[in-house]
């Protein structure tokens, strides 16, 4: 990329509205527009001031395109720290479409996926955590991921991995200065202060390494799949939870032939429930595939909720779910508890004591499951205010950091010499550098980019 090129996007999403965004951003950006727009006080847009926003038309050779405002950000203040120019114009496509290509015509190029946060990042306005931190706010879906994306935009994250690089970095510049001093036989790192600290980066990385458990979940959600016999109410669990007729509910056993699929938010925690064909012996060989699916939707399941009714209180089939899926979240429910005696209720707590006990068809019962679901993700943190981690790629360099910290601390245990603790210290320093953008390389800036969508 050549970051000293004036690009252009549109930054508001594709299709017709009330209104669109374009964003010029570049050396040359509010020349660029200046000289296609006509202010209705004839005003240049080269000589007001920043963050000022001025009323006028786009022309395109004497001919108005649109009536727009014009917002400008000269460089440093800016999103980019560039010289950047917001269009906001009428939301047809077609006037969208004219616009660009006028100023693609005058100097611009269109705007790569990410560039403009890219540049964001190389001009120091944000580091690499915070500019992941914008496209996770963008595609966030629930309170929860709103507030961890809204965390790490602050910079919380980022000056958690700071102060930890900055307190490492002081310590390997005195052992490097110690090997300056080597025939003196010098020391200038105290030792024992050295290993208290690295105790203390150790357990920070391996807290930051757990909370990934749980950002994942609240990154992505959580697959729920509802499986058990036909005809026990999965369709009516599934519809009980999402409050609408979402799957096709039918007393003929086997209505359910392939997976239904639905989301919803539970105190801010995602769920993505899954309806299942039922689990039975079938010679119809549409059913078979839709069973077949089901135990596909199971291996990807998180959480297996086993749903039966007094019709078929056997648990044989709860304990081969138990038994092949051993490291999965099992929930027993059992439903129609409308139409169950004590007696009935009894039994079956006996045989599966942690049973749930609801009507689907009565919506009695589907607070204390919602409940359930929740207390099955730590979401204690959350609450706390305590840093989450959400990035594959932070959890990726958390973990190769901490392998190099241990083997710091295995060297200074050993009484390896300086040059050797030394490397392994770089080595943590080069990770945790990797998370905020201390440390990067084209590819790994390409490939954290490409994901984002075209105008941001």
């Amino acid at each position: 990329m050549y970051y000293q090129e004036n690009i252009i996007a549109l930054a508001t999403p594709p299709g017709a509205g009330a209104l669109a965004i374009i964003r010029v951003s570049g050396p040359d950006s509010i020349e660029i527009v200046d000289a296609q727009f006509k202010s209705i006080t004839r005003k240049k847009l080269v000589a007001q001031r920043s963050h000022s926003i001025h009323l006028g038309f786009i022309t395109n050779e004497e001919k108005d395109i649109d009536k727009v405002l014009v917002s400008i950000f000269k460089s440093p203040n800016s999103y980019t720290g560039e010289d950047v120019v917001e269009i906001s114009c009428h939301g047809s496509s077609y006037i969208q479409q004219q616009i660009i290509q006028l100023f693609l015509k005058k100097g611009c190029r269109m705007a790569s996926a990410g560039e403009f946060t890219l540049r964001a990042f190389l001009n120091g306005k944000m580091d690499l955590s915070q500019a992941e931190a914008v496209a996770d706010l963008i595609a966030s879906d629930s309170d929860a991921s709103h507030e961890i994306a809204m965390q790490q935009m602050r910079g919380g994250f980022s000056n958690e991995i700071q102060e930890l690089r900055q307190e490492l970095l002081n310590f390997a510049s005195l052992i490097e200065l110690e090997l300056d001093f080597s025939e003196e036989d010098v020391e200038f790192a105290n030792r024992e202060q050295f290993n208290h600290l690295l105790n203390k980066i150790s357990e920070v990385l391996k807290k930051l390494i757990d909370s990934f458990a749980l950002g994942n979940v609240i990154k992505n959600g959580i697959p729920v799949a509802i499986v058990g016999e036909p005809n026990v109410g999965k369709s009516t669990l599934l519809n009980a939870l999402l409050n609408e007729e979402r799957a096709i509910v039918s007393d003929v056993a086997g209505t359910t032939r392939d997976t239904v699929e639905d989301q919803i938010s539970i105190n801010g925690i995602n769920f993505r429930f899954i309806d299942t064909a039922g689990i039975r012996e079938t010679t119809d060989a549409v059913e078979k595939i839709g069973i077949q699916r089901t135990f596909d939707k199971v291996e990807k399941a998180r959480l297996i909720i086993y749903l039966f009714d007094k019709s078929n209180s056997d648990t044989s089939q709860y304990e081969s779910i138990k038994h092949n899926y051993p490291n999965k979240e099992l929930l027993s429910i059992c439903n129609k508890v409308d139409r169950l005696r004590d007696s009935e209720i009894n039994s079956i707590k006996e045989h599966l004591p942690d049973t749930l006990f609801l009507s689907a068809k009565l919506r009695t019962g589907i607070s204390e499951l919602e409940q359930k679901l929740l207390s099955l993700v730590d979401s204690g943190k959350l609450s706390s205010g305590e840093t989450i981690v959400t990035n594959s790629r932070h959890y990726d360099s958390l973990l190769k950091a901490l392998e190099e910290i241990q083997k710091v601390k295995e060297g200074l245990e050993m009484g390896l010499s300086g040059d050797l603790i030394s490397i392994d210290i770089k080595r943590a320093l080069y990770h945790l550098g990797e998370i905020t953008g201390s440390v990067t390389t084209d590819d790994l800036l390409g490939n954290i980019f490409s994901n984002f969508c075209i105008g941001k």
